[in-house]
C-alpha cells in the first residue's frame, strides 16, 4: 500500500476536499499542519521545491501537488494506481 502524507493547515478548504477524497476511497494517510507543527511549512516548501500553500500532498515520497492534482488524478483513473504502488524501501 502506498504511504500518502499530507501538508495542511485548519479551516482550509483544499485540505477539506483533499482529505475527504482519500477518506472516501479509504486511504490512509499521514497529516501535517503546517501551524501546529513547527518547522512543518518549511520542511513542505523545501520537499515540493518551493509551494507554500496547502494542501501538498505526496505518495510514496512523490510529490503530486494540490487538491486539484489530486482531483485530476482521480478523474484520469490514475489516482487508484498510485495507491497501490508500494513504498519504495
Amino acid at each position: 500500500m502506498a504511504k500518502v502524507e499530507i501538508y495542511t493547515s485548519p479551516f482550509c478548504g483544499f485540505c477539506i476536499r483533499a482529505k475527504q477524497l482519500l477518506e472516501s476511497k479509504g486511504i490512509a494517510f499521514e497529516e501535517r499542519d503546517v501551524f501546529a507543527t513547527p518547522g512543518a511549512r518549511e520542511e513542505m516548501m523545501e520537499r515540493s521545491h518551493g509551494h507554500n500553500t496547502v494542501p501538498q500532498i505526496f505518495i510514496n515520497g512523490s510529490h503530486i501537488g494540490g487538491c486539484d492534482e489530486l482531483i485530476a488524478l482521480e478523474s484520469a483513473g490514475e489516482l487508484d494506481v498510485r495507491f497501490t504502488e508500494s513504498e519504495p524501501e
